[in-house]
């Protein structure tokens, strides 16, 4: 049970990220990650697009934190889809530059920290199947 507590509010941490910044970016674009002035309409429309997705996805692993042994499908899926967009990341690193620190950071979150969130959850979640007496 200590376990499960830990993992919930580990996860329940990580979600603050996607909720805070795809928020901040639905809400007000990408100005505030930049010192951009006059952004094209397609670009901040796109821009909030994804910053949508990425909300999206944190109410998503929100979804997972009450029953998070049971939500191994879900957890997998919204964890793939983070560590895409993470790789998605390092090819613009590697194309055009290291990006600000919080871009920094936000690469090492999803492309270290969630698959590592994913591979806890994925045992915990077999532990916990294997004491209910369920096949995971």
């Amino acid at each position: 049970m200590i376990e499960k507590r830990l993992l919930q509010a580990v996860v329940a941490v990580a979600c603050l990220l996607p909720l805070v910044v795809g928020g901040q970016g639905v809400l007000q674009g990408p100005a505030p990650f930049g010192h951009l002035s006059d952004v094209p309409r397609d670009l901040d429309s796109h821009f909030r697009y994804i910053s949508g997705i990425f909300f999206a996805t944190g109410l998503g692993f929100v979804s997972c934190i009450p029953v998070i042994e049971t939500k191994g499908p879900r957890f997998r899926l919204l964890g793939g889809l983070i560590f895409v967009g993470g790789c998605a990341r390092l090819v613009s690193l590697l194309a055009v530059g290291v990006p600000s620190r919080g871009h920094v950071l936000g690469l090492g979150m999803e492309t270290i920290v969630v698959p590592l969130l994913m591979l806890w959850q994925w045992h915990f979640a077999r532990r916990a199947a294997r004491l209910r007496g369920v096949r995971a």
